[in-house]
């Protein structure tokens, strides 16, 4: 009998049912003669003796006699050890004189059938249990004998379809994955060239910035079998289970060949293998092994694309990733201004905005921000819109939800004293003093005391334009801008506040960057120290030997402590040289709570740039220092009117640094300053 036909249909209801009413019947006697009186045993001893018992029956293994007297009268009764010879003595005496009709000792016997159930009882229990439980797990209906099959979801034709008109902000990624589709549709076109199709496409970036989204869309245009499957399916509490998904998911999608196989999270299942506490995890790794290979085994698998997304691909296994696996390998990063446009547009769509709204400003608003993020900020305001009652998403409502999308919703119900919000204000207004006043740091768009989330206040820098690199003038800068609050609070107040923990801490962990990772110190040079990455769990050692001495481990501290320093001498000048614009400034705060960048630039008029940084020293070992480095003709033709004015004056050209662009991926903060 088929067991799964039998766990889905009413056969196992019917068999236990039919079990019970043979239990029942055993041990009810059901078909026997009419049910006998019960006496007690002396009664039986004074019916025989007194000759007035016809047939008797001893059941021995019941201690129990039934016996039938002349009158028809039919009695039981048990006895205890030894009674059960003195009774069957009388009864043979009787029979021998003639009064007793007959007697018999039965020593009944178990039915087969309920030897049976009790002893297959506990292992029946046992198996339907163990079915109640699978069941559970693989979330119930008929998927209990199945729990070895793959779960991957088939995208049929009346699935709801994203296409890559719905991407916007990934340009590039959807012109690598157009040619997967084109391949699938027209492979002789390809094929005429020589050219293989990729077996493997890999999509890493930052969470929020539209992997799934992509997938979604090439399930849409591809017109070909597409099977979704997150990671963490393939990984159970029993071994083997995971290797076995793999099988059946590629079967399933090599019998349909061409086809598609998406795994969202592959990190679940493709870390590298051996790494973490005891040496890994045997259902992951099998599971992995068994990826391998049918990506590119032996047996290989043609016309099955697996595409994969992960935003954490410093952990994958270093097999997955060569080539022959996963041929492609897309960075899905965050979108730039022009990405920001497409992508508000794209969620725009089918909401009452306000014509005067001008989403090239709030895509300017918005540097830094993933698809995820500008989805939700176009939501917030919907919501903000229906809150308030009104009938379309204006300007004002745009930016309020940017602030909340960055910060946290307005705390309005928290009452601080009037002493606290002063302090505050100078807190702010310290930080965007000294921001407006420096050369490289990002204009001022926004500073208010009104708490918001986890902050009691911020300032708010947005740079003009999208950047990429940063300069160590612009760290410098950046420094000084995070201290400026501190130093407000110690030039107003005589003494420091709690509230610029976390400015210190940003600006401890950039110092040290700068020196660490950067290669940003005169005395230290261009070299990195330490590994940075102390998570065992990631396929790295346990422990980590230090590369560097205790010299250099002080001299670290020492350059760290002298860029804090620097930064914090900086900002108090600013301060100093400006206090009657600070205070004007923390006036317009009490009064208003929030200034926009209008407002601020109106107080900061007064305020003029400091001049660029002296030339940085790290390649001075080289050239005389008070000397520029010498140009051919040919890089002063490359370089701009600024770069030329930045070697003639000293200052922010070529002369400030000369290092390559490999450390410094910077991405522009939307938020600078951080709450007192």
């Amino acid at each position: 009998m088929n067991l799964k036909r039998l766990y889905r249909g009413p056969w196992l209801w019917l068999l236990a049912i039919a079990l019970m009413i043979i239990v029942v019947f055993n041990f009810s006697g059901v078909g026997g003669s009419s049910a006998p009186v019960k006496v007690d045993t002396s009664r039986v001893f004074s019916l025989i003796q007194q000759d007035q018992v016809r047939d008797a029956q001893i059941v021995d293994k019941e201690q129990r006699i039934e016996l039938t007297t002349t009158d028809g009268e039919v009695y039981e009764a048990y006895w205890v050890d030894g009674q059960g010879q003195e009774l069957a003595q009388q009864l043979q005496s009787n029979l021998e004189d003639g009064n007793l009709k007959g007697y018999d000792v039965d020593v009944p016997q178990d039915s087969v059938l309920v030897s049976l159930l009790f002893s297959f009882l506990p292992m029946i229990i046992i198996i339907a249990i163990f079915l109640f439980i699978m069941n559970q797990m693989q979330g119930g209906g008929s998927r209990v004998m199945n729990f070895g099959k793959s779960k991957a979801k088939l995208i049929t034709k009346d699935t709801p379809k994203s296409t890559f008109a719905d991407v916007a902000g990934a340009d590039e990624a959807i012109e690598e994955l157009q040619e997967i589709k084109e391949f699938l549709q027209n492979s002789a076109k390809f094929q005429s060239m020589g050219a293989k199709i990729p077996k493997g496409v890999l999509l890493y970036g930052p969470p929020g910035t539209g992997k799934t989204l992509l997938a979604r869309a090439v399930a849409g245009e591809a017109g070909v079998p597409f099977y979704s499957i997150s990671g963490s399916d393939f990984v159970e509490m029993f071994v083997g289970v995971g290797a076995s998904r793999v099988r059946d998911l590629f079967e399933q999608a090599k019998a349909n060949a061409p086809a598609i196989i998406f795994i969202d999270e592959i990190d679940a299942v493709g870390r590298h293998r051996g790494a973490g506490l005891g040496g890994g995890h045997d259902e992951r790794e099998q599971t992995l092994n068994q990826m391998l290979v049918e990506m590119d085994g032996f047996d290989v698998k043609g016309g099955v694309i697996l595409i994969a997304a992960t935003n954490r691909p410093d952990i994958l296994d270093p097999a997955l990733l060569r080539p022959g696996r996963f041929d492609r390998q897309i960075v899905v990063d965050r979108p730039d201004l022009e990405g920001r446009k497409g992508i508000l547009r794209v969620h725009a769509k089918g909401k009452p905005i306000d014509p005067a709204v001008d989403m090239d400003v709030i895509a300017r608003r918005t540097p830094g921000f993933t698809g995820a993020d500008l989805a939700n900020v176009i939501n917030e305001a919907a919501l903000l819109t229906a809150r308030a009652g009104r009938n379309q998403i204006d300007m004002a409502t745009l930016e309020e939800a940017i602030d909340r999308v960055m910060a946290g919703p307005e705390r309005k119900t928290r009452v601080m004293s009037d002493a606290e919000k002063k302090i505050i204000a100078y807190h702010e207004g310290g930080h965007a003093l000294v921001a407006h006043a420096l050369p490289n740091a990002d204009p001022v768009h926004k500073v208010t005391i009104l708490p918001r989330g986890r902050a009691l206040g911020y300032t708010m820098t947005l740079p003009m334009e999208d950047k990429f690199l940063t300069t160590r003038s612009e760290m410098m800068d950046q420094l000084a801008m995070m201290l400026g609050g501190r130093t407000a609070e110690e030039l107003v107040f005589h003494e420091p506040t709690t509230g610029a923990a976390n400015d210190i801490d940003k600006a401890t962990t950039l110092a040290r960057n700068m020196v660490t990772e950067y290669g940003m110190s005169e005395r230290l040079g261009a070299r990195k120290f330490g590994d940075g990455n102390t998570e065992p769990f990631l396929g790295r050692e346990m422990s980590h030997s230090r590369d560097y001495s205790e010299e250099i481990a002080s001299i670290i501290d020492e350059e760290v402590r002298r860029l804090i320093e620097s930064a914090h001498d900086e900002a108090w000048e600013i301060l100093v040289e400006y206090r009657e614009v600070l205070d004007n400034l923390v006036l317009g705060l009490l009064d208003k709570e929030t200034l926009s960048k209008e407002e601020v630039l109106e107080i900061f008029a007064p305020v003029t740039k400091r001049p660029s940084r002296g030339s940085y020293k790290g390649y001075g070992k080289r050239l005389p220092s008070d000397k520029p480095p010498v140009l051919t003709p040919k890089e002063l033709a490359l370089m701009g009117p600024k770069d030329v004015e930045g070697l003639t004056g000293g200052g922010n050209g070529r002369s400030s640094w000369t290092g390559g662009a490999g450390g410094a991926d910077a991405e522009s903060a939307p938020e600078q300053g951080e709450e007192p």
